[in-house]
């Protein structure tokens, strides 16, 4: 009964959600007038407010929060850990390195020979290139550190290792700016996670590619169930591991790429989610995948909404990281 309720809860609660970031902001918003924005209202302000920056922000809130809750779960259900997260193959520290460096570099591009190649006006299309770019190296760079060993335990090392070590070139770019307040004050503000300012070119660069991303992981919900009773017998009941895996890999390396090239780093959604949502309906993936992709969406329009309602100046992946860090903690004090 639980479980034949939850699709319609969660897509309720996205739908409402969804429409409260329609309608919250420094300019409120009735539910009427988020209707006549769509409906051709007379109401100019709505409707420039509505479909020109809140309607795409939203949109790139949804498919961010689905494409790191399904990301999440499927790091879970590989590493047949609960306590995974979507960055533990350096896909997040990658794609943060990826686009530091073009945040870092991008005043020497803007002039000489970058001006000449037009990097001034590819400049919104650059920053979530590089960091696709350096999300898909890490994990590619991850992958050859552990091809001695093909267990999850040397992927997961070679992950921590290399984490560490983006982190740092991260940490070089960001003193080599510390002359340029603006170009450090970008950098801060990416690196730590946000929605402001999306726009429909961000739509595009993001929401088709991880939604196509999010119905192929659907139909291996089955074989991630197999897989997380161990290799040998999910092999023995006729899934071929090897190939699952680098589905699995591939696929969360996208999503999650996909994720921090539109809104830079959001932490714990991955973590968080698909574990509250496995603890309420248990863990079967065939339903935990979309479970996860609804509550991750519902999940980050609503830390979202906090940073527009509170003016604190909290950034989105502050958010969630005041959300996620006490809630890792809790898990780490539960017995097994």
């Amino acid at each position: 009964m639980r479980t034949r309720l939850a699709i319609p809860a969660l897509l309720a609660l996205l739908i409402l959600v969804f429409l409260a970031s329609l309608a919250f902001g420094e300019l409120r918003l009735s539910f009427g007038q988020v209707a006549g924005a769509f409906m051709g209202g007379t109401d100019d302000i709505a409707r420039t407010v509505v479909r020109d920056f809140r309607l795409p922000r939203a949109l790139v809130g949804l498919a961010v929060g689905a494409a790191l809750g399904a990301s999440g779960a499927v790091m879970q259900a590989f590493f047949r850990n609960p306590l995974a997260s979507p960055g533990l193959l350096g896909v997040s520290s990658g794609g943060a390195l990826g686009a530091v460096a073009v945040l870092a570099l991008g005043p020497l591009l803007s002039t000489g020979l970058g001006a000449g190649l037009g990097f001034a006006t590819a400049s919104m299309w650059a920053l979530p290139m590089a960091s696709v770019i350096g999300a898909f190296g890490a994990t590619g760079a991850v992958i050859l550190l552990a091809q001695s060993g093909a267990g999850t335990e040397r992927l997961l090392l070679s992950g921590v290792a290399l984490n560490a070590l983006l982190g740092a070139g991260t940490s070089f770019l960001l003193t080599t700016t510390s002359g340029h307040f603006e170009v450090n004050a970008q950098i801060l503000f990416w690196l730590m996670g946000g929605l402001e300012n999306r726009s429909w070119e961000h739509v595009w660069m993001g929401v088709p590619a991880i939604l196509a991303a999010c119905l192929m992981l659907l139909p291996l919900g089955r074989a991630m169930n197999l897989l997380s009773l161990g290799e040998q017998s999910a092999q023995s009941l006729g899934v071929d591991v090897r190939r699952l895996r680098w589905q699995l890999i591939v696929l969360s390396t996208v999503l999650t790429a996909l994720a921090t090239a539109v809104a830079g780093i959001v932490g714990f959604v991955g973590l968080v989610v698909p574990h509250v949502l496995r603890l309420i309906f248990g863990p079967d993936h065939r339903r935990l995948l979309p479970y996860s992709m609804l509550g991750g969406a519902s999940f980050l329009l609503v830390c979202d909404l906090v940073t527009r309602t509170f003016p604190l100046g909290l950034r989105l992946g502050v958010v969630t990281s005041l959300i996620g860090g006490p809630f890792f903690l809790w898990l780490l004090r539960r017995p097994r």
